[in-house]
């Protein structure tokens, strides 16, 4: 099978940008299709599309310079897309996408495979009603929710009022709240020929349900990383997979692994692959889209941990002071996004810290933290 060179990407985001940043040295002709001229992704691609994510015909446009396409986020029009199937070829395929956009059918999809996930059910947003002793649940948007948006931990009946106020109408995800030990996530590919390649599983952690810190490789058992990897080679091959995609996994205290989310692209918890494996995700992705081989990825590092620069504050700046004494700490790989608002929240950039611990990279992590909650803005 020849290697497609030219790939375009509905999405011209941060995630777009990473996969820019490594498409030349892979011989990757990139283009985007995103809403502003100033969106990340725009300063490395060979061709830009400005229009909104769900314009069709602004696809097909970039379809026409195209070899295949591929997408930033799962904030996608499947049914739309699928009208130009016969123009270009989608990695991953819109029929492996179908079972993971939304997520009550996501949870569905995995439970039907075997893999174990929280108690859950749908409801539609101001109908239902719960007793005391179903308390602490987490209610979910179905679509389009990411970093936290869309999802509330719901421990009283008047917090789910306002819940059922804000998502009126609306059919939710509803789950049970896991008392979970730690947070887990592992990205993993599948080519075009079936070979299939795992990461190194992660631990997250989290910020007001937004991602803050990744430390790699996760500090649990052989026989945990084993079932991890497991799962997820079994859901590429049953998804019949073309590309990288994440999954987020709660580790409860008696060490059962469910899954919680599986994120259908390149993801927050693999971003230390930049610069602590020989190939990163975003360059897997690539590989993986194009019909190239895949090779397992390597460590290069014997221990990396992944801060994320969150928004604190509604504001037009570059941080150009805090951005100067981050790159000033030792063994710290600092990316800066190029977004022109923060607003509390919003990822801004990410640093990655190599070291041959975790408790040494783990401290520099906490310098950086610092620098960049410290009052003296930029």
């Amino acid at each position: 099978m020849s290697i497609k060179k030219r790939v375009g990407v509905i999405g011209g985001g941060q995630l777009a940008w990473m996969m820019g940043l490594e498409a030349s040295s892979l011989g990757v002709s990139l283009r985007v299709q995103t809403p502003n001229f100033h969106d990340p992704a725009v300063a490395y691609a060979e061709e830009s599309v400005i229009a909104s994510l769900s314009d069709l015909e602004a696809t097909r446009q970039l379809a026409q310079s195209c070899d295949v396409i591929t997408f930033e986020n799962e904030f996608i029009d499947l049914a739309g897309l699928s009208r130009l199937r016969e123009e270009v070829d989608f990695y991953p395929s819109l029929n492996s996408l179908a079972p993971l956009l939304d997520k009550f059918e996501q949870r569905c999809y995995l439970q039907e495979l075997g893999i174990p996930v929280p108690v859950f059910k749908t409801a539609i947003a101001g109908e239902a009603q719960f007793e005391e002793d179903e308390f602490p649940l987490v209610i979910k948007a179905r679509r389009h929710g990411y970093d936290g948006q869309g999802t509330f931990i719901v421990e009283t009946d008047r917090e789910l009022t306002r819940v059922w106020e804000t998502l009126k109408g609306l059919p939710v995800l509803v789950e049970e709240c896991i008392p979970f030990e730690k947070e887990l996530a592992v990205m993993a590919a599948r080519g075009v020929n079936g070979e299939t390649v795992v990461y190194p599983v992660t631990e997250t952690y989290q910020q007001d349900q937004v991602c803050q810190r990744v430390i790699a490789p996760a500090r649990i058992s052989e026989a945990l990383e084993e079932e991890i990897r497991a799962i997820a080679q079994s859901l590429l091959t049953a998804l019949n997979w073309v590309g990288v995609f994440g999954i987020e996994f709660f580790l409860t205290d008696n060490e059962r692994v469910l899954v919680n989310e599986v994120a259908p692209r390149t993801h927050n918890s693999g971003h230390y692959t930049l610069d602590a494996c020989d190939i990163s995700q975003f360059a897997m992705h690539l590989k993986a889209v194009t019909g190239d081989t895949l090779t397992p990825p390597q460590m290069k590092s014997e221990a990396a941990v992944m801060v994320n620069l969150l928004g604190y504050e509604t504001l037009e700046s570059d941080y150009a002071q805090q951005r100067e004494k981050l790159q000033a700490l030792p063994h710290t790989h600092l990316y800066w996004y190029g977004k022109t608002q923060a607003r509390p929240g919003r990822k801004l950039g990410h640093v990655t810290i190599l070291e041959k611990d975790i408790t040494k990279a783990s401290a520099i992590a906490d310098q950086v933290s610092a620098i960049w909650d410290s009052h003296d803005k930029g």
